[in-house]
């Protein structure tokens, strides 16, 4: 029920089983402990079973079972086997996520053929088929909960990640499409869509002040990164009963990045609104506009300057890690 005895919305996974693919670090390691903390018995797809012991340690501990499976997405069989694996031994499926997922960075004049294959066997192709062998198992069991992990990176163009960029894009437009067409066998189908989290992955960037400082500026409403379980809090919320009416959907959780309309410094925008002011105070009205820095405002790396546009500086940005 998507509500309790006293008729408030349930936002337990009590009694439920969750699989999470690329769950050995990250956001995805992230997922499973909050999973398995809402009260689910957590599936762990792994790339390497054997790297998910410790894991499977803490998840036991908190009084729930946990399965690691040998799930390498780029491998069909491996996929189908391990969905059955996670049937058998748990009894059923009621949420996927959608977890794994990679990025190999570069100007899309060098991309190479085996990186643009790998980024789309795995972002895509894997979370079709992961999607397709689950979605199979809700439909028969009368209904489920699959949430896609996308990024804004699907939302905004950025330099040196085309590949990456136009496969987080897709998830969100295959989020739909899954969403309609299993819509009517009672299995939701949505996605979330994070910023610069903080990962094992992302710790080498973040250790650069600058990178840093420009990622916390470009994060615009909140100027932080962000932490795993901020995406945990969003995917909870989509795998929970209290999302029973919500399918289609990709929620961005990027701390106001892409709510902002173009990019203008802190510095400028406080400028701007004194002039402003003072020709208010002069001729009754301001008819000042915060000046623009020139520079696109999806574009990551870029700090704007009151003269010219600087030289673009790439910075990287979240990328849903494909776990071992």
């Amino acid at each position: 029920m998507s509500v309790d005895a006293r008729g408030f919305p349930r936002f337990d996974l009590e009694g439920q089983v969750a699989l999470v693919t690329g769950a050995a670090r990250g956001i995805g390691r992230a997922l499973a402990l909050a999973l398995a903390n809402a009260g689910a018995d957590v599936a762990l797809g792994l790339r390497d079973r054997e790297s998910g012991g410790e894991l499977v340690a803490e998840i036991e501990a908190m009084g729930r079972r946990a399965l690691p499976l040998q799930m390498d997405v780029t491998r069909l069989d491996q996929i189908g086997a391990a969905v059955e694996q996670a049937v058998a031994g748990l009894g059923r499926i009621d949420v996927l996520v959608n977890n794994a997922g990679l990025g190999p960075e570069n100007p899309a004049v060098d991309v190479s053929e085996a990186d643009f294959d790998l980024t789309c066997d795995v972002n895509l192709k894997g979370t079709f088929f992961v999607s397709q062998a689950v979605g199979r198992v809700m439909i028969e069991q009368g209904g489920g909960r699959i949430v896609m992990l996308s990024s804004q990176a699907g939302f905004v163009a950025l330099p040196g990640e085309s590949v990456y960029c136009m496969t987080k894009a897709a998830i969100a437009h295959l989020t739909k499409c899954l969403a309609i067409e299993w819509g009517p066998h009672g299995v939701t189908v949505n996605g979330v869509a994070p910023t610069f989290i903080v990962t094992p992955g992302t710790a080498a960037a973040l250790d650069d002040p600058a990178v840093r400082a420009d990622i916390v500026e470009r994060i615009a409403g909140l100027h932080r990164v962000g932490d795993p379980m901020d995406v945990a809090g969003a995917v909870l919320y989509l795998a929970s009963p209290a999302a029973s009416l919500v399918t289609g959907h990709t929620i961005l959780i990027d701390g106001g990045w892409t709510a902002r309309s173009r990019e203008v410094s802190r510095s400028r925008r406080c400028s701007g609104r004194a002039r402003g002011a003072s020709r208010t105070r002069s001729v009754g009205r301001s008819s000042a506009a915060p000046a623009r820095s020139g520079s696109d405002p999806d574009r990551a790396g870029q700090t704007p300057s009151v003269q010219q546009t600087p030289a673009p500086r790439r910075s990287p940005i979240v990328k849903t890690e494909r776990s071992p």
